[in-house]
């Protein structure tokens, strides 16, 4: 087996093939898009290369096959905050083969121990928690958009070399039947007729302001995890333009206390009800496909990528108002039929117990795992 650096264009575009023959027998994969992957390797499109960086590798087998993939990163304020050199490793590929996953590991300890870092989690991304982050280790169907899925060995893979799981995080589905809207309009109704809160759907004419009310919202609602970074315009606005070909302006709600900007409910449409016929694709051909299942594709799921309320704010019924308020939105596009609840971690009980009121059921788990050198 041999490993090869990704230097130049030519295997940037092998590092994306990867996946195509990893999955190629495996129906119910859907392939990420080329653009978002490619994205989060370049310098001008990433802000986490401004404080550190990253590396890809490629694996061939001795018939020179392309048998596995994997990048390895690290971001120095990431550092500041955690008090711990801790990398990362992601966008890990490979066949089910011990000896070739410990080379794909070695690769990522080896460079990271050269830029002095101490350990790294994986398999998560080289930014924003919200998108390729944890190994999927149960449900291993209807893959979300950039949403991490593999093959139950990896798992396996993981955890023999070393790896020690940090945080489960899991998703969530409640559809239309199961939801006990009569119970919970009840509770909302508290809130919602209170004169010191209010809710707005995002606008897109509006986009400065709701970027700045994220940001607020963001840099108090998670300052309390020790593996917090905060968020920064730039990544705001990053963050925005990824969503704006899936975004459905009422799908995304703010709460406001005293005017303050209070909590946030970000949805979007499962754009992976798409996908799956695009290929990792979006050129020309592929954004007029896109655009007709849109309009004509029966998308019937809708995706729940962040929800977060300020500590002061917290259990005062801002979480069930921005639900209903959802929910409300959701009844106006008929062939909605569930939603998807994501990236609840562990350490979130009071969301999971919120959840589990609602009648969420639990259909995927991912794990974060970390390895100390």
């Amino acid at each position: 087996m041999k490993i090869v650096e990704v230097s130049n264009r030519a295997r940037a575009s092998k590092f994306i093939k990867v996946h195509h023959i990893i999955y190629k027998d495996d129906k119910r994969w859907v392939c990420p898009l080329d653009n978002d992957i490619k994205d989060v390797f370049d310098k001008e499109e990433n802000l986490f290369f401004k404080d550190g960086d990253a590396k890809r590798w490629l694996l061939y087998d001795d018939n020179k096959k392309l048998i596995g993939r994997v990048a390895a990163f690290y971001n120095r304020k990431y550092f500041l905050h955690t008090g711990k050199k801790i990398g990362g490793m992601g966008f890990f590929e490979c066949i089910n083969n011990q000896q070739a996953a410990n080379l794909l590991f070695d690769t990522c300890k080896k460079w990271l121990l050269k830029n002095d870092v101490e350990g790294m989690d994986g398999p998560i991304n080289f930014g924003e928690k919200d998108k390729f982050w944890g190994l999927m280790v149960s449900g291993f169907t209807n893959p979300s958009y950039q949403e991490n899925y593999n093959f139950p060995y990896y798992k396996d893979l993981f955890e023999n070399y070393g790896f020690v799981k940090t945080v489960e995080q899991s998703t969530s589905e409640i559809t239309l039947e199961t939801f006990n809207r009569e119970r919970f309009n009840r509770i909302a109704q508290r809130v919602l007729n209170n004169p010191i809160y209010k809710f707005e759907h995002y606008r897109e004419k509006d986009i400065e302001k709701f970027a700045c009310d994220f940001l607020a919202i963001y840099n108090q609602a998670w300052s309390h995890r020790t593996d917090f970074t905060p968020m920064t315009i730039e990544r705001v606005h990053l963050v925005l333009k990824s969503l704006k070909p899936i975004l459905v302006e009422d799908f995304i709600w703010f709460a406001y206390a005293n005017d303050e900007p209070a909590g946030f409910y970000i949805n979007v449409i499962d754009v992976n009800q798409i996908f799956k016929h695009l290929r990792g694709k979006m050129d020309l051909f592929a954004k007029l496909k896109f655009l007709w299942y849109k309009k004509f594709g029966r998308i019937d799921r809708a995706r729940g990528i962040v929800f977060g309320v300020i500590p002061k704010y917290q259990n005062l019924g801002l979480e069930t108002g921005m639900i209903m308020k959802f929910y409300d939105s959701m009844m106006r596009y008929p062939n909605l039929r569930s939603s998807e609840l994501a990236w609840i971690g562990d350490f979130n009980p009071k969301m999971h117990s919120l959840f589990d009121a609602l009648g969420a059921k639990t259909t995927k788990v991912h794990f974060t795992y970390q390895k100390v050198f």
